[in-house]
């Protein structure tokens, strides 16, 4: 007995190493080849084939409206055929889009595939909650959606790696083939993989062998009512400040402390540098330290160090202080992205989990568009980022209170889609759901 115990333990632990690899190397492949590579090659590609900087800010405006519609595409996809299937779907077709970029001349089909692969970015994400709580016990998921939101660090740094050697060589096609294919050969292990953990199987067949169970509600019904549970519309709304300010800051950080601040390039690209390098590790960290202390606890604490970045950008951008703000800020930002997921998939299961992080992912892209456009529309007011830094740290403080607004994860009152009590009687059995 103690044997086969043993044997299931080990089993299940190298079953979630395997999957936690995995999904990080996702979400590096997805984000890191198919939405921030381009901007490092961008310079290389348009010597070669013509294009201006018009096209590049419409290319990139078409892969954050590619990113709003897989998100809701993925979230109807996951509730209908499963997230396994949407998640390997989703990588294998960055892959192919990945391979098929550097075949054309054109720049209309290439901003059309890079569009898809923005896509893929948001689609490979929403099914995470779901499969992370298939696979994963409840008191490791914090750390492993730590280390998977980390994964975009891990593709960027890979892009670092292999940007300079191509570059030189007037090689850029051949990097685009180099990720494309690791991307598929990576594809191709998952599918295995998954297919022998049962994850192509519904959720509710391999606990029940019934497509229904009576004591549960985790169908997509279940989570697009959600709307009226107070904690989930919070969810909803902090995703969409993360997106309004976290995504700006960091793309407005470079350009404030060269031209508003006056540091030179070196100083702005070791800012850069520390949040990249600091972000491969601060994901899992915190997830480990959210699995001890609880996901809210962790949330407030990186929010109490994303406004203290602010506020150093703002009082004191002097000397050193920026980078310090860097540091602050790279500690904060990548575990926010897992910490969010981490607090559904131990609040809700099933296809209403699906649904309520395909949601998040959609306010968090509209949070991003509107940050954006208000970051550049306090420069052109005022002819300073600094205000919108000021903006953003009052948004902080916010988002710490609306956290603090939350259930404790995995309380009875944020529970969504469990499992009813098998000690209650069937007469008196009833939906977690009300």
């Amino acid at each position: 007995m103690n044997t086969k115990q043993s044997n299931g333990n080990r089993s299940h632990a190298i079953a979630g190493f395997a999957t936690t690899v995995l999904l990080t190397s996702f979400v590096a492949a997805t984000y890191g080849f198919g939405f921030y590579l381009f901007a490092q090659l961008v310079t290389d590609m348009r010597r070669d084939l013509g294009f201006d900087y018009t096209v590049v800010g419409t290319i990139t405006a078409a892969g954050q409206l590619g990113f709003l519609v897989f998100a809701l595409l993925g979230t109807w996809l996951s509730t209908r055929i499963g997230g396994g299937q949407v998640m390997i779907g989703s990588v294998a077709l960055c892959g192919v889009c990945l391979v098929l970029l550097p075949v054309t001349d054109s720049i209309v089909l290439i901003a059309v595939l890079l569009t898809i692969m923005g896509g893929t970015a948001a689609s490979v994400y929403v099914p995470l909650v779901e499969v992370v709580g298939r696979v994963i016990d409840f008191r490791h998921r914090g750390k492993v959606l730590g280390l998977v939101s980390s994964g975009t660090s891990y593709g960027v740094v890979v892009n670092s790696m292999l940007v300079p050697g191509f570059v030189q060589d007037d090689n850029w096609r051949g990097l685009w083939y180099s990720v494309g294919f690791g991307t598929l050969m990576v594809t191709a292990v998952a599918a295995f993989t998954f297919h022998r953990l049962g994850l192509f199987r519904r959720e509710e067949d391999v606990a029940t062998g019934t497509p229904d169970d009576a004591g549960k509600d985790d169908s997509a019904r279940a989570g697009w009512r959600m709307v009226l549970v107070r904690w989930v519309v919070i969810v909803w709304t902090i995703k969409f400040l993360n997106g309004f300010a976290c995504m700006p800051f960091q793309n407005y950080l470079s350009p404030y402390l060269r031209e508003g601040l006056g540091f030179d390039i070196d100083f702005a690209a070791q800012v850069w540098g520390t949040i990249g390098v600091i972000g491969m590790f601060a994901g899992f960290a915190v997830g480990w330290l959210s699995d001890r202390i609880g996901v809210r606890a962790s949330l407030v604490m990186c929010y109490a160090l994303f406004f203290t970045s602010s506020v150093l950008l703002v009082l004191a951008p002097v000397g050193f202080l920026p980078m310090v703000s860097g540091v602050l800020f790279a500690l904060a930002f990548y575990p926010i992205y897992g910490l969010v997921p981490a607090y559904v998939s131990k609040s809700a299961s099933g296809a209403a989990a699906t649904v309520i992080f395909g949601v998040t992912n959609v306010t968090q892209g509209v949070g991003g568009i509107v940050g954006n456009y208000t970051a550049g529309f306090l420069k052109n007011v005022t002819g300073d980022f600094m205000w919108y830094y000021v903006v953003v740290a009052v948004v902080a403080v916010i988002l710490g209170f609306l956290t603090l607004q939350l259930p404790r994860e995995g309380s009875e009152e944020s529970a969504i889609g469990k499992k009813a009590p098998t000690t209650v009687p069937r007469k008196e059995a009833a939906p977690s759901v009300s």
